[in-house]
C-alpha cells in the first residue's frame, strides 16, 4: 500500500510513518508549508493521513487562535481542493482531530455519537471535520480520529512533563478532578492503521480507562519513585494559558467505543503498565 503521511515529522507522523514502513508499505512524507505539494504528493496514492497542524498548547492570543483555526480548517479545505483535481486520488482519507470535539466537562462520558460541544477548541474540530468529510464526495472513504492526550518518551504531553517530575516537582493540575483522556503512542498508531485497512467515520483515540488528573499525576510519580507534591494553581495555568487554560483544568472523560466495536484490542488499556512500558524504552534508548 501506497500511503502519503501529511505532518510525517510531527511525534504521531514518526510513529505512524514507522510503523507502516515495518508491515511493508510504502510511505511518502508531505507538509501543508506547501499545499500544492502535498496534494501532488498524494497523486496514486492508496491512502493519505493528515496530521498537521499548529501548536495548541499555548496561550490562546487572537493571533494564535487564528492560526491553530487555519493550520486545520483552513489547511484541510486547501488540500481536499487539490485531490480533487488529481486524476488519481487515494481511496482513504484520515484526518487527524481531538477530543476538544466534545468541549469539556468534569462529569459528562463522551463517545463517538455524543454531540459537539461548545468553546474554541470544539468549534475548530467541528469545521476540522467538516473539511476532511469532504474528501467522502470525491469518493474517498474518510475517517477522522478523535485524539487525546497521547503519551510516548519522545514527544508530546509526557515528554514535557517527565524532566518535571524526575525532579520531584510534578504535582496536581487545580483541584485534580478533571478526567485526562490519554493514550500510549503504540495504540494511536494501532487506530491509525485501522482507519487506513478498514474504519470510516470517528473513532475516538483514548484508552478504555481515562482516569482524574489526580490519579494521573500519582501514577507517574509512583512510575518515577518521586513525590509529587507541589499543584498547579487553576489561576496560574489562566495566566501561562489565557483561555486554553480550560483544556487542562476541566478536560473530558472520552471512551473508545467505535475502535473497541470494531474488534481493536488495546496494546497498552490500564496507565501504569503505559508508563512502565514508556520509561522502559526510554531507559533502553
Amino acid at each position: 500500500m501506497r500511503v502519503t503521511v501529511i505532518g510525517a515529522s510531527g511525534f504521531i507522523g514518526r510513529h505512524l510513518s514507522a510503523a507502516l514502513r515495518a508491515r511493508g508499505d510504502d510511505v511518502v512524507e508531505a507538509s501543508l508549508r506547501n499545499v500544492d505539494a502535498a496534494g501532488r504528493a498524494c497523486e496514486s496514492a492508496d491512502a493519505v493521513v493528515q496530521l498537521a497542524g499548529a501548536p495548541v498548547a499555548t496561550r490562546w492570543t487572537a493571533r494564535a487562535k487564528d492560526e491553530i483555526r487555519r493550520s486545520r480548517v483552513d489547511a484541510t479545505r486547501e488540500l481536499v481542493d487539490r485531490l480533487a483535481r488529481l486524476r488519481a486520488r487515494p481511496n482513504v482519507y484520515v484526518a487527524a482531530s481531538a477530543v476538544g470535539y466534545y468541549g469539556a466537562s468534569e462529569t459528562a462520558t463522551f463517545t463517538e455519537s455524543s454531540p459537539p460541544g461548545n468553546g474554541f477548541l470544539a468549534e475548530v474540530c467541528v469545521g476540522w471535520e467538516r473539511e476532511a468529510s469532504r474528501a467522502g464526495e470525491l469518493g474517498m472513504r474518510v475517517a477522522c480520529i478523535r485524539t487525546g492526550i497521547v503519551l510516548g518518551s519522545d514527544g508530546g504531553a509526557l515528554a514535557r512533563l517527565l524532566p518535571i517530575f524526575k525532579l520531584g516537582l510534578g504535582g496536581v493540575v487545580g483541584n485534580g478532578r478533571q478526567w485526562n483522556s490519554w493514550i500510549h503512542i503504540d495504540d494511536i498508531v494501532g487506530i491509525y492503521l485501522l482507519a487506513i485497512d478498514r474504519a470510516e467515520g470517528a473513532l475516538n483515540a483514548t484508552a478504555p480507562d481515562p482516569v482524574r488528573n489526580v490519579d494521573f499525576t500519582w501514577a507517574l510519580a509512583s512510575a518515577l519513585h518521586r513525590p509529587a507534591f507541589l499543584p498547579v494553581p487553576a489561576f496560574a495555568l489562566r495566566t501561562i494559558l489565557g483561555e486554553g487554560a480550560s483544556v487542562l483544568t476541566t478536560g473530558q472523560r472520552v471512551l473508545p467505543e467505535r475502535p473497541l466495536a470494531l474488534g481493536y484490542k488495546f496494546a497498552r488499556p490500564r496507565l501504569a503498565g503505559a508508563f512502565t512500558s514508556i520509561l522502559s524504552a526510554a531507559t533502553l534508548s
